[in-house]
Order: C-alpha cells, then sequence, then structure tokens
C-alpha cells in the first residue's frame, strides 16, 4: 500500500511517499480503508520530535511508527475474529494510534465508529482529534446553560469544536483569535470575539466561568484572574521550551489547584468510540458541523503539514486518500 513514512524527525521535508506492507488486523482491530486523515497538532508534534519530551514515548532517535496520523475516515475493509460491531463495508471514523497517512490502517473496534451520515469522509476525518478532545474538556468543566465559556484559540482544529459543542450546550460563548478569522469565528456561533491582536483579554474586568486555553500565551496567575472565583480553567496543548514543551505549565497548574477555589484542570483527551458516536450524532442533529480549511492528495503531505503549520488554518487541513 501507499503510506507517508518518515525516517528521521524534523520539518515537513522529512516525510515522503512509499510503497509499505499493509497492516493485518488483530482479533479485536478493524482494517479501514483510508479515504481521508486530518491533520492535527499531534501529527506535527510526533514528525518533529519536539517537545524532546515526546520522543519518550516515540523513539529516542527515530520514529518507532514511520507513519504519523490519527484522525481517519474510511470504510471497513476488514475485521478481526472478535469484532461484533462492525462489517466489511460499514462506513467509519476512528482516532489511531497512529499509521493513518495510508491507504489502510487497523484501529481497535473500541476507538472507531459509524461515521455521521450528513458529511463526507474528507469532513468526518476532521472530527475525531479535536472533537474528542473539545467533548472531553466541555465536560470536564461542566458546561452547561448559563456558564460562559472563553475558547482562547478559537480558530483551530480542536478551538471551533469548543465554541459549536459549548453553544450546544447552552452556554455563552466567547472567542479569542486573530482578527482576520473572526468572521469564522462568529459564524461557528460565538456570542462573541475578541482580537488578540487588539486586545488582551486578560486585562480587562470581564471574568468567565470557564477558560479553555488552547494556546497558553499568558502566565497563568493573569489566566486565572480571568476566571470567576469557583471557575475552570482547561489546560489543553499550547506553547512551551523545547524540551517540555506545555508539561511545565500544566505540572504548575496541577500543584496550585488545590490551594485554591478555582479549578485548573489538565485535559489529557483520550481515544474513545464512544465518545465518536455522540460526536456522530451531534452532527448529524446540525449542533456541530466540522470545517474543513483545505484538501491536499496523500502524495503532497508536507504540502499540507506546511499549511497546518502556517498559522493562517480556519477549522482543519485534511488529506486525501
Amino acid at each position: 500500500m501507499r503510506a507517508i513514512v518518515q525516517r528521521r524527525y524534523g520539518g515537513p521535508e522529512v516525510l515522503s511517499l512509499a510503497d509499505v506492507e499493509a497492516p493485518v488486523p488483530g482479533d479485536d482491530e478493524v482494517l479501514i480503508r483510508v479515504r481521508a486523515v486530518g491533520v492535527s497538532a499531534g501529527d506535527d508534534l510526533v514528525m518533529r520530535g519536539v517537545p524532546r519530551a515526546v520522543r519518550l514515548a516515540f523513539g529516542l532517535r527515530h520514529p518507532k511508527q514511520p507513519t504519523i496520523g490519527r484522525d481517519v475516515a474510511g470504510e471497513v475493509e476488514a475485521v478481526g475474529a472478535a469484532v461484533t460491531r462492525f462489517r466489511v463495508g460499514d462506513p467509519v471514523y476512528a482516532e489511531s494510534d497512529q499509521g493513518g497517512y495510508a491507504e489502510f490502517v487497523a484501529v481497535q473496534e473500541q476507538y472507531a465508529a459509524l461515521r455521521p451520515t450528513a458529511v463526507d469522509a474528507i469532513h468526518a476525518a476532521a472530527v475525531p482529534v479535536s472533537g474528542t478532545t473539545a467533548l472531553q474538556g466541555l465536560r470536564l468543566a461542566e458546561v452547561g446553560p448559563g456558564r460562559h465559556v472563553l475558547v482562547n484559540g478559537a480558530s483551530g482544529g480542536v478551538g471551533g469544536f469548543v465554541v459549536q459543542l459549548a453553544k450546544a450546550m447552552g452556554a455563552e460563548v466567547t472567542g479569542v483569535c486573530r482578527g482576520v478569522k473572526a468572521d469564522h469565528v462568529r459564524a461557528l456561533g460565538a456570542d462573541h470575539v475578541i482580537d488578540y491582536t487588539a486586545e488582551d483579554f486578560t486585562a480587562g474586568g470581564a471574568r468567565y466561568d470557564v477558560i479553555f486555553d488552547l494556546v497558553a500565551d499568558h502566565p497563568l496567575g493573569r489566566v486565572r484572574r480571568s476566571l470567576t472565583p469557583h471557575g475552570t480553567l482547561v489546560l489543553s496543548s499550547g506553547t512551551g521550551g523545547k524540551i517540555f514543551g506545555p508539561f511545565g505549565r500544566i505540572i504548575r497548574a496541577s500543584v496550585v489547584s488545590p490551594f485554591v477555589s478555582q479549578r485548573l484542570r489538565p485535559l489529557a483527551a483520550r481515544r474513545n468510540g464512544d465518545d465518536l458516536a455522540e460526536l456522530a450524532r451531534r452532527i448529524d442533529a446540525g449542533e456541530v458541523r466540522p470545517v474543513v480549511d483545505e484538501v491536499f492528495p496523500l502524495e503532497r503531505a508536507a504540502e499540507a503539514l506546511e499549511r497546518f503549520e502556517s498559522g493562517a488554518v480556519r477549522g482543519k487541513v485534511v488529506i486525501a486518500v
């Protein structure tokens, strides 16, 4: 099969198209014929091996798994002996454990779900990692009617789902993004939009019940001052040093949280097929729509990563296989 491989860490230039052996599904796995795969921040992280702490999990000198990619959508090609939920030909989407930039990928049954019927495979591939991260983070913050949620990084893949899901849960939503993306964030349903190039959301007097921070571009103390006394800060991704990346900030928040009235909650999103099924229901009900920024063919995967890294993306970049 055709797949994108990398033999070393680095920028998009380390990615190349190759012919490799197709995976064989285990007893509890489904083999998916990949029609599309979403590009996520995790792909970029593993490709570059930065922060360097991630190499402890993915390979010290070079990636143990040479093909990146987790957001996959396609059809079931084959099923393992113990699989009960899917049959050959079922349209599915899933979060794989890497290997998605390829024509076939094997995924454990529990991490897959039937695709939403309202969208095609391209748009379905924009959902798994970003959608489940948003859903799990909003649950962690107990978002519901009457809550005011600020999303720092509202125009990206995860942020767009946070805005839409928070609105569907009955919350008032403020999105923080670059000014040129303000109309995009409003179209997702945000009640208010802050242009971070012109205004610092931590400098005003507004207080929020929940801050979903996907950027980590303000000191923790300043972000806390923008929370209500019993508000919740959800920390997901963000920037940091070359060695530990955002982990230092996450550790500081975990240490501080027991001693303050606010809840500082690091988010470690987990693969979950039931969450994918819920997202499919919400998409089919019209509560959420996946937003695709640009589509690249498999052989141009390096360009897809370059587009992702450009900072100009609205929603998700997707690779069509």
